[in-house]
């Protein structure tokens, strides 16, 4: 079994490009936050694997937290899976040698989160607020499509926070016309 240290010789020797495609040549704190801790992995569709944990790490997360700190703690963590997701996703990006990889949902966790500030957590708004989220991380409305072409971590990232400011419009104007209620 080669070791890290065993391809980055073999690159050196045959001078093949560090983007030749290991995933594994990435540091593991990146590998782990870019996945979730491996959900990332989950198929099909490791993005709704990883928007789904993410909505079911926020719905245990809110129930033992004061209804009035939900909105700053999910915006916290937003913030959070942002500023830490974008170079995790770069430097997962480029030791897998794809622009986009599948199996880094980071981004899921940060537009998903962006979709529940100041949403009152029941299960109607979990699972709207899950489905809106997917339904405009899938369609990209411009600009959301456009954010994919930012470079490395940016775009993988923004896209998806893009796609949660969507959802997150959506969402108020559910609960103002009180249609996630009763």
């Amino acid at each position: 079994m080669r070791t890290g240290d065993d391809i980055a010789s073999i690159r050196e020797v045959t001078k093949a490009p560090a983007s030749a495609g290991d995933p594994s040549l990435a540091p593991l704190w990146a590998t782990l936050v870019a996945t979730l801790f491996g959900v990332g992995r989950l198929r099909p569709g490791p993005g709704t694997w990883g928007s789904a944990v993410t909505v079911l790490i926020w719905a245990l997360l809110a129930h033992f937290t004061f209804a009035a700190s939900q909105p700053a703690i999910a915006a916290v963590l937003a913030i959070i899976a942002v500023l830490i997701g974008i170079p995790a996703a770069t430097r997962v990006s480029r030791a897998s040698g794809l622009k986009d990889p599948q199996f880094v949902v980071v981004d899921e966790v940060a537009g998903q989160l962006i979709t529940f500030v100041g949403v009152a957590v029941s299960w109607k708004t979990l699972l709207a607020g899950f489905i809106l989220f997917r339904v405009f991380d899938i369609l990209k409305p411009p600009p959301v499509r456009q954010l994919e072409m930012l470079p490395e971590g940016t775009g993988i990232v923004l896209d998806d926070v893009g796609a949660g400011l969507y959802a997150l419009a959506l969402m108020h104007v559910a609960l103002h016309f009180r249609l996630l209620t009763g």
